[in-house]
């Protein structure tokens, strides 16, 4: 199964330049499930569902806090990394010390920041207005200082089975210049580079409801993010807020969220405004390659 894998994520890697190819799923009188770009009986269309889906609500909120002289407006970011937030206020009636435009700010990690304080123009008379909080993971105005990066991991060596800009799933923005190297479930993934870890996800099995399926993000110095996907259940063993160095050891390789087959996706993105997008980047020696760290520890 895991041959059959391969040559498919071959061949899409090496597609041309047309759009995303069509995927077909299905599973055989054995119970074995098949990805391929052949219509087969039974057959139904793998739908891609956009790898890269991180909720931020409930760690970036607005709060209002109402007092005698009317109500302000706090956002909080409960994050290990700097967001960068937009507030709009529209319908206003009755109210004072609204801005004009929309107010836009940098939030460091882990605090919170005053935005507008509201009046009522007639006392005796309630507040209306309508807020639209935009955030964004990052700070976009740090500019990468790395491209180079090591095998994120030990063992090997392994197999590239999309590149690029992959007409499979290497198309939108948040993962155009991700790499998805195949490897059996349980390989060792590590830091690829140093930084705080700032998001992760650890108890999804198979498919689950994220198609990132479980993952660790790691903030660089630099404003950049590296990510590392589909990891194993129960296997990521680092925490938020903590930081690491080159090596350290991340989780398992695993086969969870929208994965046709074991293997690590693993892409750089930045803020580039209000926005994650993947940047280039490259591997210090081939993927088919034992890593330099992989042979006599740390």
């Amino acid at each position: 199964m895991l041959g059959r894998l391969i040559l498919l994520c071959g061949a899409l890697a090496l597609a041309g330049q047309a759009g995303a190819l069509t995927i077909y799923k299905y599973t055989d009188a054995n119970g074995v499930v098949t990805y391929t770009d052949k219509a087969a009986p039974g057959a139904q269309v793998f739908v891609f569902r956009d790898r890269m889906v991180e909720r931020l609500d409930q760690q970036v909120k607005l709060e209002t806090k109402k007092h005698a002289a009317g109500e302000t407006l706090l956002v909080r970011n409960d994050l290990y990394a700097p967001v960068q937030i937009e507030l709009r206020l529209d319908r206003l009636e009755n109210v004072v010390g609204a801005p004009d435009k929309p107010i836009r700010w940098v939030l460091p990690p882990r605090s919170t920041i005053r935005l507008a304080t509201l009046a009522a123009r007639d006392p005796s008379k309630p507040l209306h207005y309508k807020t639209k909080l935009r955030y964004a993971l990052g700070d976009p105005r740090l500019l990468p200082t790395q491209n180079s990066y090591p095998l994120p991991w030990r063992g090997g060596p392994f197999k590239l089975t999309q590149g690029a800009n992959g007409k499979y799933s290497h198309f939108t923005p948040k993962g155009r210049y991700a790499l998805d190297i195949a490897m059996p479930q349980g390989t060792p993934i590590v830091a690829a580079r140093g930084g705080v870890v700032v998001k992760s996800e650890n108890r999804q099995s198979g498919r689950g409801n994220n198609p990132s399926g479980n993952f660790v993000r790691i903030l660089h110095d630099d404003g950049t993010m590296g990510v590392y996907l589909h990891l194993l259940r129960g296997s990521v063993s680092v925490q938020e807020g903590q930081r690491v160095e080159v090596g350290t050891h991340l989780a398992s390789s695993g086969n969870t969220g929208n994965s046709t087959g074991p293997h690590l996706h693993f892409v750089v993105q930045r803020n580039v405004g209000f926005a994650l997008e993947s940047i280039p980047f490259r591997f210090s020696q081939p993927v088919n390659s034992l890593p330099n760290f992989a042979v006599g520890g740390e």
